[in-house]
């Protein structure tokens, strides 16, 4: 077990007094088995005229803030300490019919998958099936497990990595083509990769622990929030794949938002009311730090009530 801290700032700044409209904001992680939340704030400044806390269609935690007044900054910052529980080592316990691909989910898990398999990019030509199917073995079996590791690092290893602080994300085949993307646009890739071969997968964003140089690991995708991807696999559950690093499970992973599509993740989004010219710029931050091994108690839980 691991305790992660993250501090999480964001600031937009602006020319001129502006009114700003609603926010939007999914920076409080998702309680789980292997990660538990004790900790967590929320300061805004200026200060909300109303901050309410809703479950969306996915059942993360969305804080939504509305605001009176004008200001020339907005800035959110983001406090959590949670515990962390990962395995070294991935581990694939498969449902015996699951162990090889290609296989077929149950028919009762099928109403409640079918979206997060159909595919959401348009590919007329082919090229992404053609790309994909280059990891299935022809003429043997393919190990399920293998596969999807295979394409985690494939996306790692034969594209370059760039943060790109522009709005949205690119398509399966922009990434393709230009060989180059941040770490939405490479799980995006892997998502509608893994939908071409009848994988259900969604998008997840959150924050990565970038270990100290002295463990001898390097990620790529800290100092900002990230992103990987889930495929849901039938004796497993949804397990993590981070094809910008590598990761397969949820080693060094905090996990806080999922969906179907990048678009219904972001981390922070909304508007305001002035000229285009009037915004500045945008500027974020993002640290986690690991915190000595200690046991924790239950005078450590400090939730903010949503």
């Amino acid at each position: 077990m691991t305790i992660l801290t993250v501090k999480h700032m964001t600031t937009y700044s602006y020319a001129s007094p502006v009114r700003l409209g609603e926010h939007r904001m999914m920076l409080r992680p998702r309680d789980s088995n292997d990660q538990r939340l004790l900790k967590a704030s929320l300061d805004i400044e200026p200060r909300p005229h109303r901050l309410r806390w809703i479950h969306d269609v996915f059942d993360n935690c969305v804080a939504i803030a509305d605001f009176a007044g004008e200001t020339r900054r907005l800035k959110v910052e983001n406090n959590i300490t949670l515990e962390h529980i990962a395995l070294d080592e991935p581990e694939f316990l498969l449902e015996d019919r699951a162990r090889y691909y290609p296989f077929s989910y149950d028919a009762d898990e099928m109403p409640d998958l079918a979206r997060a398999i159909e595919r959401h990019y348009s590919d007329s030509s082919g090229e992404l099936d053609r790309w994909v199917r280059q990891f299935v073995n022809q003429g043997r079996p393919t190990e399920t497990g293998a596969l999807l590791m295979t394409l985690t690092n494939a996306i790692k290893e034969s594209l370059s990595y760039e943060r790109r602080t522009a709005r949205g994300t690119q398509t399966p085949l922009q990434t393709l083509d230009s060989r180059r993307g941040s770490c939405r646009d490479y799980a995006t890739l892997m998502m509608e990769a893994a939908r071409a071969l009848g994988f259900a997968a969604r998008f997840v964003s959150g924050y990565l622990y970038v270990p100290s140089r002295d463990s001898g690991e390097t990620h790529v995708g800290g100092g900002s929030t990230h992103a990987w991807c889930q495929i849901f696999l039938p004796g497993s559950g949804w397990v993590e794949f981070d094809p910008t690093n590598g990761i397969v499970g949820n080693r060094d992973l905090i996990r806080v938002a999922v969906a179907r599509d990048a678009r219904q993740a972001v981390p922070l989004h909304g508007f305001y009311y002035g000229k285009v010219e009037d915004e500045q710029g945008m500027v974020v931050s993002v640290n986690v730090r690991r915190l000595p091994d200690r046991e924790p108690s239950t005078q450590d839980r400090e939730d903010v009530e949503p």
